[in-house]
């Protein structure tokens, strides 16, 4: 009987622990471990790994056709393959993703919702002083991992990103960045987007997808608006 009742129990107990709390949710900021923080900086309601569609070279007769000679160069261009993938009907900006296939480049990107709390916190205990943050007020956004070096002034760099970029919401309309820098980092260069306050985000939005076009790279990140919050309160 007493078997019986163990068999019924653990299958519970292992919901309740995959649907628990990571542990740092449940602590002061002060309290964070280093370990804590890189765990919110990699995998959490406001950091997450996403693979990036690539989108193929188009041919010589194609380039000149446009006025443009030789492969285009800079973000989003420097640093990938020129073999083609796939390109699969998808949502950035009705670019559609790829589909990787075997022997291709795969570009994973960390997208991450930088004016958080929670994340700059996480940066300042997990020493990642570099972490770029634009310093106007916003709702930042950061894609960490673009293949390339891009030295330079981090606005004009970014500025021709701006167009490319948008958060949705269902029945809202699509925001627009109002400014985008390129950063260099040690371990790789980020585009940083900054959205307006006056999108007004809130937890009655439910989702927000963020969508971005840098070069050949096609990133959407889908962030969960409800579960972004830090003790009850909702970080954005």
């Amino acid at each position: 009987m007493h078997r019986l009742r163990l068999s019924w129990l653990i299958p519970g107990l292992a919901v309740l622990l995959i649907a628990a709390d990571p542990v740092w949710m449940n602590k002061p900021i002060p309290n964070w471990t280093e370990e804590d923080a890189r765990q919110v900086l990699a995998n959490s309601p406001w950091a997450k790994t996403v693979v990036a569609g690539v989108a193929p070279l188009g041919g010589e007769d194609q380039r000149r056709e446009s006025g443009n000679m030789g492969q285009p160069r800079g973000v989003g261009y420097d640093g990938l393959g020129e073999g083609t993938r796939r390109i699969l009907p998808g949502t950035v900006l009705g670019a559609g993703v790829t589909s990787p296939r075997a022997g291709s480049q795969v570009i994973r990107l960390l997208v991450r919702w930088e004016s958080a709390l929670p994340i700059r916190a996480a940066e300042l205990k997990a020493s990642e002083a570099d972490s770029p943050m634009l310093s106007e007020a916003g709702y930042s956004i950061a894609v960490y991992g673009i293949p390339g070096t891009y030295l330079g002034d981090p606005e004009k760099l970014g500025n021709p990103l701006k167009g490319l970029a948008a958060l949705k919401r269902e029945g809202t309309r699509n925001v627009k960045p109002t400014k985008v820098e390129v950063f260099q980092l040690e371990r790789g260069a980020a585009v940083v987007y900054l959205f307006p306050l006056s999108a007004e985000i809130d937890k009655t939005d439910g989702a927000v997808e963020f969508t971005a076009l840098i070069g050949r790279l096609q990133v959407s990140g889908t962030f969960n608006v409800e579960k972004m919050r830090y003790q009850g309160k909702l970080e954005l």
